[in-house]
């Protein structure tokens, strides 16, 4: 598999090497040495989830409190999405920016997004159906989000999603700017901090 880092740090994609024949197509789509050699320490997972969207349906902007906030490593199974990385950590170089992976069931393409950073994705298709691998389980108490439409992010939504659908909890989302006033964001110092802990118990 190859693995480049994103324009947002501490986000990968990673492409697999397919191999198909008159049965159909195997391919590796996670590989914990792979991504540790790139990322500096393993992804210890703790829960798996997986989602199934209709096509226009938004999830996110989505992060938790670091630490130990989450980890994620996310591939779509069915069908296809745009998944989008956001850098909401203060004080980073990359702060209030993004990046985009196409995720679908041709390239099968995965993303490993570190913890602190945004994520949200659109679906492209009816039935993507997005599996997700994760290093801490669910809390909610600390679990956060923006809205998605914050035009100072302003993601870039493709025309092929058709008309956006969001779930309430989404469409209340504050704004970055306001996320930050109320001390909500993860800072670029915490981040550092936590993947050195992680760096060097590997």
């Amino acid at each position: 598999m190859q693995i480049r880092e994103l324009s947002i740090p501490d986000s990968f994609e990673i492409t697999p090497k397919q191999f198909g024949d008159d049965r159909g197509v195997f391919l590796e789509w996670y590989r914990f040495d792979k991504l540790e050699e790139k990322v500096g320490h393993r992804l210890d997972l703790a829960q798996a989830n997986t989602s199934v969207s209709k096509r226009g349906s938004v999830r996110g902007i989505h992060f938790a409190d670091i630490p130990p906030s989450q980890a994620k490593y996310v591939t779509a199974v069915h069908g296809a999405i745009l998944d989008y990385i956001i850098d909401i950590r203060v004080g980073s170089p990359t702060y209030g920016q993004w990046d985009s992976v196409l995720l679908d069931d041709s390239d099968r393409r995965a993303v490993y997004i570190a913890e602190g950073l945004g994520h949200c994705f659109v679906a492209l298709t009816d039935n993507a159906t997005v599996s997700y691998l994760v290093n801490s389980t669910f809390s909610p108490g600390r679990e956060h989000g923006i809205s998605p439409l914050d035009e100072e992010i302003a993601l870039v939504f493709p025309p092929e999603a058709g008309e956006l659908l969001l779930s309430p909890k989404d469409t209340a989302a504050p704004t970055l700017a306001a996320a930050a006033a109320s001390n909500l964001l993860p800072t670029w110092d915490a981040a550092r901090a936590h993947y050195a802990t992680l760096n060097d118990r590997n």
